[in-house]
């Protein structure tokens, strides 16, 4: 049983069936001007007007690149381009690939302000808006949260980051595909999102540009996506990305209920084992996204426990395993790391279904029980 959507998701077959073709019989280069690239090129194009129409864009102004990390990077050193120094201001939540490049520039003389959410694991806006300085050079905050799914309040950043004359980043790679997602409506100069996140290939990711901002290349070498990420594209991930974007698009409010309604189910039944708390349950969230702690347990013994009896979930983001510092983001909303090193997340997809929830609360149950007997024997 899978419940850790927020890390990837299982390829749609309606996907999958759409790149076998460029897994074997179809192979040609976007950038040869013989039929077979003709062919090739096409099939790019398409899906980027599939990828376009999930962000309510214009195709023109979509580039594809290999990954949500590789774009979030582009946009942070493209605004640092040409300039010694500047300011960054970003929110302390904001997923580990934008954090490194701000520490990057950090190293290199710039100035970083992180801004702290609520406990609630929401951002104030003015709180941004107020971080802003005359060389302030981009303002980031994603739309959704990767951990504890909190979406934030990206259109009134925007619209204030406008009158200041500052350009603001917006990582929707956790939110697009799970919530309606329009770069005109949020307002912001640069928008992110990720195949893998809503049942598309690892490895086909997108970056959108508003027209009329000077964007430095991060890849070069090559005359590609318009010459603004050099490297020959990944046909068969591109297509893939396509096609889960339209379906997406297209299925939405189908599956925000129904994600929606499989997370409520197991807040509810949660609640009803153990004294539990779950986080950002008092702000609007992603509608698949569950992040709790148990006090006084282990999250990490409790997920090896229900990783032996099948049941996938995470302790935090995917980008970070391997590590047992405390969660960034977790920290961030005023959590000891006691209280971090007890929360786990749960992350629902649309291939799971209601009897799951009722066998992971069935699990949980046990294993709970387990390791409080454990704890209280010292063992």
């Amino acid at each position: 049983m899978y419940f850790d959507h927020n890390a990837t998701t299982p390829l749609d077959p309606r996907v999958r069936e759409a790149m076998l073709a460029w897994l074997g019989p179809r192979f040609g280069n976007p950038s040869s001007v013989h039929g077979i690239g003709r062919a090739a090129r096409e099939a790019v194009e398409n899906a980027r007007q599939q990828v376009a129409f999930l962000i309510g864009a214009s195709p023109s102004r979509v580039m594809f690149t290999a990954s949500g990390t590789e774009a979030n990077n582009a946009v942070v050193f493209s605004c640092a381009e040409n300039r010694s120094s500047g300011h960054f201001v970003l929110s302390a939540i904001e997923h580990p690939s934008v954090q490194a490049a701000a520490d990057r520039l950090e190293a290199a003389g710039w100035a970083i302000t992180r801004v702290a959410p609520d406990r609630s694991g929401r951002v104030e806006p003015q709180r941004i808006l107020e971080a802003i300085r005359e060389d302030t050079a981009v303002v980031s905050l994603m739309l959704a949260n990767n951990e504890i799914g909190t979406i934030q309040p990206v259109a009134e950043v925007a619209a204030g980051c406008r009158q200041a004359g500052v350009r603001v980043f917006c990582d929707a790679v956790q939110a697009a595909g799970k919530v309606p997602v329009d770069v005109e409506s949020l307002g912001v100069d640069f928008l992110s999102i990720g195949a893998h996140k809503f049942h598309g290939p690892l490895g086909a990711a997108a970056l959108w540009v508003r027209g009329g901002i000077d964007f430095a290349p991060f890849m070069v070498g090559g005359g590609q996506e318009r010459r603004q990420r050099a490297g020959t594209e990944n046909v068969p991930a591109i297509v893939g990305f396509g096609v889960a974007a339209e379906l997406a698009a297209t299925e939405l409010a189908e599956r925000g209920t129904r994600l929606a309604a499989l997370r409520d189910a197991f807040e509810s039944g949660v609640k009803r084992l153990a004294d539990v708390v779950i986080h950002g349950a008092e702000s609007l969230r992603l509608p698949n996204t569950s992040n709790l702690s148990f006090p006084g347990i282990s999250a990490e013994n409790l997920m090896i426990r229900l990783d032996l009896q099948g049941v996938a979930v995470s302790t935090g983001a995917a980008c970070s395993s391997g590590k047992v510092e405390s969660s960034a983001t977790l920290a961030a909303i005023g959590l000891s790391e006691e209280e971090a090193a007890s929360s786990m997340r749960l992350s629902f997809g649309i291939t799971n279904q209601p009897a799951e929830v009722a066998q992971v609360l069935r699990v949980l149950e046990g294993e709970l029980a387990r390791l409080s007997v454990a704890d209280e024997g010292g063992g």
